[in-house]
């Protein structure tokens, strides 16, 4: 029997479309309902692996978690990695196929994949009792909506009911929720099933004549007005904008254990990937964390990390630019505490060799480990379980760069040094006990009284954090009409909204396409993946100056033997692993 389920689409990226799907989640575990989370395709830096070696998003596995089951590759069956301002890396089914621009995507690559994640949906359906997807920006982006797999292109596959959230707290959520409706197919609209007002502030009852009239202009309903919560620390896409607002971080006005706080700063690397790293840190009373750009602003840090990122000798040249990497090897030349994560940890090495991800060839490191990388066209993806500090360790690799530790003192895989630590192994601050003996060395080296608390667990916060969002969809929405969504579609004899997508041929009502979330950014605030437009729905948006440009072709080193072929200034079609896709 094919279990029921419903898409959760948004009016704009970042509308919430992530933690409403991880509520809606954990509001059905709750009701003894065994539910999954899906999202055909995905465009983030950060991901997570899973217990089979399959790297997907990590909000797909947050919201796993929220559902209270393993995260596996078919809830994400296709992830984008942005690796510059015109690529990105396709991982099919949790392993990597190659590089591809957004011409090569859009140009036929994505439509191809719509087999693959509707198979994907459909072996979920046959052992869940329901499905809950996530969609990615809007399903409006009528300019994409022709190759779409993940907004209405499997809402029309699969049948599935459409429930759009918007963000009231950014103004304007009337004219969203009815511009979203009107610019799709009167075959879209049909799946329409109604809206979901998110952060909302203040009086309900004010807000319900412009329901009433939404329902009069549109023909549907409003499911619920989740109201604003603050301190909801849950892992969405990517981008330092989220990171910075997340939850675990807003705990920082607990008061210390101890007679002092410890102050964290995170280098903001561009590309930078997996910055959850950081959040069980944030987690703990009295640890201030925050992201830094200058070296001025290392100069009061008690812990200075340089996070993962999917453009290590970008990074490097990044820091050496601003100061930055002057200041890390003075920091570890006078013994404070200095953790490097993944490429962090490839930045504070001797040697980098890489023919792999910038193709730069050898480059010389910060010099502050002992350790030499060099890049590998195969991905490691593991995770793996250890020691350190005398505490069990467990964590999870995701990286291309083989490290020769050459010298330190053992530290997980990689090495210590004084009070230089580097690693690459994600997710291990999350292990409470190794996390707290690692703040005693830190405050050790930095001369601050900080005591770590005896009984913080970021588990139990995580849990925490997902229960209220199911209170919040309990409480909030009507849970009842939801369920029958969920179970039975959407109604019938919704009404169409003129004027609906424009003609075949500009994007026309009977094409596939999707909305992308706005590419992530750099601390600099340049886009990393294309133009505005491209997050979630993949790589550039067509009508950026970027995909105008004429093409190059791109290797797919990790499923082919030869090297990549260098890549041009024009940006444009990539090569990926034709039997992958």
């Amino acid at each position: 029997m094919r279990g029921g389920g419903l898409l959760v689409a948004g009016t704009t990226s970042d509308a919430g479309k992530s933690v409403v799907t991880a509520g809606i989640c954990r509001w059905l575990v709750r009701r003894g309902v065994k539910v999954a989370p899906f999202k055909a395709q995905n465009m983030s830096l950060n991901s997570f692996v899973t217990r089979e070696g399959a790297e997907i998003g990590r909000a797909q596995a947050m919201q796993a978690q929220a559902a209270r089951v393993e995260p596996t590759a078919l809830m994400n069956p296709v992830l984008l990695k942005p690796g510059s301002d015109r690529s990105s890396q396709v991982v099919l089914m949790g392993k990597p196929v190659g590089e591809m621009s957004a011409r090569g995507y859009h140009g036929g690559r994505q439509e191809a994949l719509l087999g693959t994640v509707t198979d994907c949906l459909e072996e979920l359906r046959s052992t869940y009792d329901a499905v809950i997807c996530e969609g990615a920006g809007s399903p409006a982006e009528i300019n994409l909506r022709r190759t779409d797999i993940v907004n209405m292109g499997i809402a029309r596959a699969a049948r599935f009911p459409v429930l759009v959230v918007g963000d009231i707290d950014r103004g304007g959520v009337f004219a969203s929720f009815f511009g979203t409706t009107a610019l799709l197919s009167a075959e879209d609209q049909s799946l329409v099933a109604g809206y979901l007002v998110n952060k909302f502030r203040g009086d309900v009852s004010l807000l319900e004549p412009g329901l009433d009239m939404l329902y009069g202009l549109t023909g549907r309903r409003t499911y619920g007005v989740l109201p604003y919560a603050h301190g909801l620390g849950i892992d969405e896409e990517d981008g330092l904008r989220v990171s910075l607002r997340g939850a675990v971080r807003e705990s920082v006005v607990a008061p210390p254990h101890g007679e002092d706080v410890l102050r964290v700063a995170v280098c903001a690397v561009p590309l930078m990937s997996n910055f959850t790293d950081v959040d069980a840190l944030a987690a703990e009373p009295g640890v201030v964390v925050r992201f830094v750009d200058r070296a001025e602003e290392l100069a009061d840090a008690d812990l200075v990390i340089v996070p993962g990122t999917r453009g290590t000798v970008k990074a490097l040249a990044w820091l050496r630019e601003r100061g930055l990497a002057e200041a890390l090897v003075r920091r570890a030349a006078e013994g404070r505490p200095v953790l490097g994560i993944c490429g962090g940890f490839q930045v504070l090495g001797e040697r980098i060799e890489d023919e792999v991800e910038s193709r730069a060839g050898v480059v010389e490191g910060l010099g502050v480990l002992p350790v030499r990388v060099r890049f590998e066209r195969a991905k490691t993806l593991a995770r793996p379980v250890g020691s350190a500090l005398g505490e069990v360790v467990e964590g999870y690799e995701i990286h291309h760069g083989v490290a020769d530790v050459r010298g330190g003192e053992p530290f997980l895989d990689g090495c210590r040094v004084g009070a230089a630590w580097g690693t690459h192994w994600h997710g291990s601050l999350e292990s409470d006990a190794f996390r707290r003996r690692f703040l005693v060395e830190v405050a050790r080296a930095a001369g601050r009284r900080f005591v770590p608390a005896p009984d913080t667990s970021f588990g139990v916060l995580r849990e925490e954090q997902l229960d209220r969002l199911g209170d919040l969809v309990e409480e909030h929405a009507d849970a009842d009409a939801l369920w029958r969504l969920i179970e039975g579609g959407a109604p019938a004899g919704l009404p169409f909204v003129p004027p609906g997508a424009p003609a075949l041929g500009a994007g026309g009502p009977e094409s596939r396409g999707a909305a992308p979330d706005p590419a992530p950014q750099s601390p600099e605030g340049l886009e990393i993946a294309g133009s505005a437009g491209s997050r979630g729905q993949g790589l550039e948006n067509p009508g950026s100056a970027a995909s105008r440009s004429e093409g190059l072709e791109v290797s797919c080193p990790e499923t082919q033997g030869e090297a990549p072929r260098p890549q041009g200034p024009d940006g444009a079609d990539v090569h990926v692993d034709e039997e992958a896709l």
